[in-house]
């Protein structure tokens, strides 16, 4: 086995489970999660997360790893990866990295190097602050002056990376969008086939749409209210994740439910956009567009065929 990666990634609900699955049992591989939700314990429902009866005998990788009340990001994610990517190509099978975190793709793909600038974190503090008293339209304002291509794909409400491309240009003079694109152009640590999973847009907002009905129904009201009873609090991480802090703050009663689930469906279908802006500029990636295939069996042969040439 050469040191090879197969990734399968795409914006939220684009299909990526089923098709992974099925490549999985085809090419005798194990697929690793780079999903920056599903690496928490107890937070199923809103993630979307695969669970154990579904996963059809295919080992995975980077899910369930963490308590919610933990700190994660894309270092410790990385390092997470990269562990379990040279366990399963040590074991002959072919690693399949699925999820659709761009960023954790790009730091395990080109083996980013991370490192802490030089700080005693009083301007992260400064910051955070700043964010909390005074809302995230004032730091995203900012965001845009000095760094639109950053502000192009983090959301504003996305606290931490917000803070994180501030207090790096704060720190360096350098927007962090340089320093991304630098990074991009590293060579690939693996022999690597990158496919990118895309559909209709409408369709797409459609299955975004029923997908957090099904949550709502599925009891994600009782999910974030226990991750409360474990102690996970709104600044944390976890809290801060795509449909737990809407939910959240209905529990607080700042919202109604309604409005929880109005704002959990637009913001994923603004996050879908922003995923697949990220994709499309990468390099070496394959976009896939369901409506070029009649079933997910022909991508499926179509990638098995390119990968047995390519990477087994």
């Amino acid at each position: 086995m050469k040191k090879s990666l197969l990734i399968l990634t795409g914006p939220t609900a684009a299909g990526k489970t089923a098709l992974s699955l099925k490549l999985a049992k085809d090419l005798n591989g194990e697929i690793v999660s780079a999903d920056s939700v599903q690496v928490y314990k107890y937070m199923d429902i809103g993630s979307a997360k695969i669970r154990p009866e579904e996963m059809e005998g295919v080992p995975h990788h980077l899910i369930d790893i963490i308590e919610p009340t933990e700190d994660f990001d894309v270092m410790k994610f990385s390092a997470f990866a990269k562990e379990a990517i040279a366990d399963i190509l040590g074991r002959g099978r072919l690693p399949i990295l699925v999820g659709g975190t761009g960023f954790y793709i790009q730091a395990v793909l080109y083996d980013i190097a991370f490192t802490e600038e030089s700080d005693d974190g009083t301007i992260r503090k400064q910051l955070e602050i700043s964010y909390d008293n005074d809302g995230a339209d004032a730091l995203f304002s900012r965001l845009m002056d000095i760094d639109p291509a950053s502000a192009a794909i983090i959301h504003k409400n996305n606290k931490k990376r917000l803070i994180r491309a501030l207090e790096y240009y704060e720190l360096t003079g350098e927007p962090i969008s340089v320093h991304n694109e630098r990074e991009r152009s590293r060579k690939a640590a693996y022999d690597f086939l990158y496919y990118v999973l895309t559909d209709d847009r409408t369709l797409l907002y459609r299955r975004i749409d029923r997908r957090v009905d099904a949550m709502i129904a599925e009891g994600l009201v009782d999910e974030v209210a226990g991750l409360r009873e474990r102690g996970v609090k709104k600044g944390m991480t976890a809290m801060q994740a795509l449909g737990y802090k809407e939910i959240d703050a209905y529990l607080d009663g700042t919202i109604t439910l309604e409005e929880a689930v109005y704002t959990i469906k637009r913001d994923t279908r603004h996050f879908a956009k922003r995923q697949l802006t990220w994709f499309k500029r990468e390099k070496d990636v394959r976009m896939i567009d369901r409506r070029e295939y009649t079933s997910d069996d022909k991508i499926a042969r179509m990638i098995e065929e390119e990968a047995r040439k390519r990477l087994l």
